[in-house]
């Protein structure tokens, strides 16, 4: 790697010959080309992930009167973007490699401006059906794919050493994009009121925008970066391959299935109080819903730090104990709630966010400790084969880790479809109300739990390691 790209090279911003763990290259320009690729790409993937829990934020701007869309049906339009990001994950990760990394960011940060037009037009035409609501919010699943992309694009820029701090940073920056909305969308109800949704969708043009032209003027594709299709094929025949995943549904499917659903609930137990408005209701609701995926992304960094300290398989476990004790308030509240039809008391609603926002903090919690189990892993496995050198069996562990971190990404993200449709056949049953979803949260996390313990933490060999 050249301590800093010719003038040539620069202006068809491509990089011949990059190695990160050259130190004094990495010293000499290096670093710097690095962190500039790194803070566009976080502001990319922030607006993605902006784009893809748009509709967390438009169902707050749809009273059933004027949309004539009830709550349960309102949960299958955070669904629906949900299931699609989560498919896009798998060819977002392999596109870098295709396209190169600035020219994916452009693309795929344009993309966005699909999802964004149809919501607006959508939105200022409540007349349309419901299908062609749930075709639109389909798109916005775009933003779902970006995380898959940006990820393995920055982890290609810097040395080891610096790999955790790097991706860290890329992935806190991108999920902190949920509650920014969140919070663009209670500034627009609070000052203009229910009825200017376009308004969220405006913001969110000159932002994609903004993204695009910093990713054409600043950012670089590297020449050698490679698509391990076969990784993506062998790693599956790993049963740990199967088992992370199903943790990262619990962790990573709860954080993002909760962060397009926190508010919705909450603006329907405002509503359940005699004389509360749509617009005094989605008021209440946007004020409180921000906090949890903030919380949950801030503490994502966290479950990383504490698994270096203690083990990422312990952590993990004690995660899925404290998420169905969270979810445990959660029932006491919702049976509690049902038996007092009407409005809802204050020591009551205190629960419910109490619940969530534990759900929130310790899923963080959970994401950074699911991902810190699986390079572990593989540096267990490298053990029980023969290599030919240090350096191949370093190979192979970077390719499985990588493999899997994209792979367990994008089936985690499908435990947020999981989320919205169990709330969606709750709030649809005689009882109309979210009680029943949380029983099944709770036993999905004891499931978790068990799996964690006998898998990871029971085995003495594995849990030295893992």
């Amino acid at each position: 790697m050249a301590p800093a790209p010719p003038a040539a090279r620069r202006r068809a911003r491509r990089i011949e010959g990059w190695n990160p763990e050259d130190l004094h290259a990495w010293r000499n320009g290096g670093s710097k080309i690095a962190r500039r690729n790194l803070i566009w790409s976080i502001f990319a993937e922030h607006v993605g992930f902006s784009v893809w829990s748009i509709w967390s934020v438009m169902v707050l701007f749809m009273p059933q009167t004027v949309y004539h869309i009830d709550a349960a049906g309102k949960f299958y339009l955070v669904a629906v973007p949900t299931l699609v990001g989560a498919v896009l994950r798998v060819p977002y990760t392999t596109a870098v490699a295709r396209f190169g990394g600035r020219n994916w960011t452009i693309i795929s940060a344009l993309l966005l401006l699909v999802p964004l037009t149809l919501t607006w037009w959508f939105m200022v035409h409540p007349a349309a059906t419901y299908t062609t609501c749930l075709v639109i919010a389909a798109f916005a699943g775009l933003g779902g794919g970006n995380f898959a992309s940006s990820m393995t694009n920055i982890n290609s820029f810097f040395p080891v050493r610096l790999k955790g701090w790097a991706l860290g940073l890329n992935a806190g920056g991108g999920n902190i994009g949920v509650p920014v909305i969140q919070l663009i969308g209670l500034w627009v109800i609070a000052t203009l009121g229910n009825r200017s949704p376009q308004i969220v969708c405006a913001t969110y043009l000159v932002l994609v925008g903004i993204a695009a032209l910093g990713a054409a003027l600043c950012m670089d594709n590297l020449d050698g970066q490679k698509s391990n299709a076969a990784a993506m094929v062998q790693v599956l025949r790993f049963a740990d391959s199967w088992l992370i995943s199903f943790l990262y549904v619990g962790t990573f499917g709860s954080f993002i299935g909760y962060s397009f659903a926190f508010g919705q609930v909450l603006q329907i137990n405002y509503l359940a109080t005699p004389g509360t408005s749509a617009a005094a209701a989605a008021l209440q609701a946007s004020q409180i819903a921000f906090l949890g995926p903030l919380l949950g992304s801030l503490s994502r960094p966290l479950g990383g730090l504490l698994a270096d300290r203690i083990g990422g398989a312990k952590i993990t476990m004690w995660c899925f104990v404290a998420m169905a004790a969270a979810t445990g308030v959660l029932i006491a509240a919702g049976i509690r709630d049902d038996a007092q039809p009407g409005k809802i008391s204050s020591g009551i609603m205190v629960s419910y966010v109490a619940g969530f926002i534990a759900l929130f903090v310790i899923s963080g919690v959970g994401n950074g400790s699911v991902y810190k189990m699986i390079p572990s892993i593989f540096a267990a496995k490298s053990l029980d084969f023969k290599r030919h050198s240090a350096s191949d069996t370093l190979d192979w562990e970077r390719a499985m880790s990588g493999a899997l971190i994209g792979i367990a990404g994008a089936v985690g993200a499908l435990g947020g479809v999981g989320i919205n449709v169990v709330l969606h056949a709750s709030y649809a049953g005689p009882a109309k109300s979210a009680t029943t979803a949380f029983w099944v949260f709770l036993g999905f996390y004891l499931i978790c739990m068990v799996v964690t313990y006998a898998a990871y933490v029971r085995r003495r060999s594995v849990a030295t390691l893992v």
